[in-house]
């Protein structure tokens, strides 16, 4: 998961692009890179840290152009400790190339060999955006051989890309000396849209949010399948370069990875969450008795919505239970001590007026390895609460993300091969209510926008949820060696649990 965006226009864009990245900032906070294009020439800066630490006034002056795009970089595969692998990429043929990529490919690992032996291109990073780029590249040198870059040229070059790549990604890249190209895989797994600001600049971007923040108006969702070039004249053409393209978008970025003042294909992220809680309370009232729950409480952030929604139908209180510090750190290790890994506690504090003496129902969005719910769950026993009961707005996750969410291994996912009642005894709760992954996806669906949207939304890929990959290209072997291409941890790195995931209300 990473934040992208794109922008063309007759003013400079360094600012527009550094106040988009601002707003996809919860898509990722490893590393940030923008790349601006004047008279053929491509100006980058991109460092690992977060927007407002990666780029200074002095980095900013040294961006000029009207032409260019950006990241924020949530790291999936490859060594996220390596500066090197922030992205922008840039090769220099043919005519020059700068890409962005949110997502992740599942046949890396061939392209790789195949752009070596056949294509004689070097990789020399282990970034999967790096090989994605040099596909394109070499597509591209295909289509024009060596002659001049029309834009049917390019969505040629975008066919041969789909042909050849396998996963998900949305993209968006700088040609030098000639616009500016987005695409959208197949399955549409990556959310991008793209939007129109009244001087007529046009961008492309992740979210929806990120439009709306810089004055853009949102037009549409780019299409699974479809290719975007603008040209240096401002003129956009676009055309779809995919033969069986089918709109399956990731339902996680609904349940917790977008921020919820974003439309993603047509589908209010705000209100798929109050669907969520709406569906989970009919759910809750099967398992627990609503006479016998004091307090709904969330765990923040992104579960408030679902949480509120609950407790409305159920006649039941809501209210804060816990106060989130938003300005927890990297751990520093000092010559003589020993790794240690962060507490939940310091990142969470309880209200203790909330719990004591209570019944309690937590409401999370998700729970991935269940050692953050059970301290959570603690934390709650420890300030007084007679009875904690969870509940998730998300179904059980019982299989590994391979498309862009750096999920844990099956086998460190606490629902993987165990029952609801084993779960509940790990996490401590008294009682454990999960959603119904049926549910889940109508409560999303029913959330869609009349009107609004790149495509008739076919199905979803809630592969982490149901053990079904949409690409359907995914078998044990490509599972095992794509948890092998996770970003290692280093000393001091936290739990990648829940709470250390990026959240969207920051």
């Amino acid at each position: 998961m990473c934040g992208i965006v794109g922008v063309a226009s007759s003013a400079p864009v360094n600012q527009l692009i550094y106040d988009a990245l601002l707003l996809l900032q919860h898509r990722g906070q490893d590393a940030a890179g923008i790349v601006t294009q004047l008279d053929r020439k491509f100006f980058m800066h991109k460092a690992k840290g977060m927007v407002r630490d990666v780029f200074r006034t002095r980095n900013m002056r040294a961006l000029p152009g009207n032409c260019g795009l950006g990241q924020v970089r949530y790291p999936t595969a490859g060594n996220a400790f390596s500066e090197e692998e922030a992205q922008p990429f840039y090769v220099n043929a043919p005519f020059g190339l700068v890409l962005v990529h949110n997502g992740n490919l599942t046949n890396a690992h061939a392209l790789k060999a195949e752009l070596f032996s056949n294509d004689h291109r070097h990789i020399n990073t282990e970034s999967d955006s790096e090989v994605l780029l040099n596909v394109l590249a070499h597509e591209l040198e295909k289509t024009t051989r060596g002659l001049s870059l029309k834009p049917q040229d390019v969505f040629e070059a975008v066919r041969g890309v789909n042909r050849r790549v396998k996963g998900s990604y949305a993209v968006i890249a700088l040609i030098a000396g000639h616009g500016l190209l987005a695409f959208r895989d197949p399955h549409g797994i990556r959310p991008l849209c793209m939007g129109r600001s009244a001087d007529g600049t046009i961008m492309l971007a992740s979210e929806s949010v990120a439009l709306d923040g810089t004055m853009h108006q949102f037009e549409r969702d780019v299409a699974p399948g479809e290719a975007i070039f603008v040209d240096l004249q401002g003129q956009l053409h676009s055309q779809m370069c995919a033969d069986k393209a089918q709109l399956s978008p990731c339902i996680f970025e609904y349940v917790y990875l977008a921020r919820p003042d974003s439309t993603m294909d047509g589908i209010s992220v705000y209100q798929a969450r109050l669907n969520l809680g709406e569906t989970l309370a009919k759910r809750v009232i099967s398992t627990v008795p609503p006479s016998d729950i004091d307090v709904v409480i969330p765990i923040p952030e992104s579960s408030r919505p679902s949480a509120t929604q609950l407790a409305h139908l159920l006649g039941i209180p809501y209210r804060e239970g816990f106060v989130k510090n938003r300005y927890v750190g990297r751990t520093f290790i000092m010559p003589g001590q020993s790794v240690r890994k962060k507490s939940v506690r310091q990142k969470l504090n309880v209200i203790v007026s909330e719990f004591k003496g209570r019944n309690v129902l937590l409401v999370d969005d998700s729970i991935v390895r269940g050692t953050t719910s059970r301290e959570i769950v603690q934390m709650a026993r420890d300030a007084g609460a007679n009875k904690v009961y969870m509940a998730s707005a998300a179904p059980p996750v019982r299989y590994p993300n391979v498309y862009g969410i750096d999920m844990p291994t099956a086998e460190e996912l606490v629902a993987h091969g165990r029952s609801i009642e084993e779960i509940r005894q790990i996490i401590g709760c008294d009682a454990l209510i999960y959603q119904d992954v049926d549910a889940m996806k109508t409560a999303v669906a029913q959330a869609r926008v009349s009107g609004v949207g790149a495509g008739a939304l076919s199905a979803f890929d809630a592969s982490c949820f149901d053990g079904v990959y949409v690409t359907g290209d995914i078998s044990a072997d490509d599972i095992s060696r794509l948890n092998q291409s996770r970003p290692q941890a280093q000393e001091g790195a936290e739990d990648n649990s829940r709470l250390a995931l990026p959240n969207a209300s920051e």
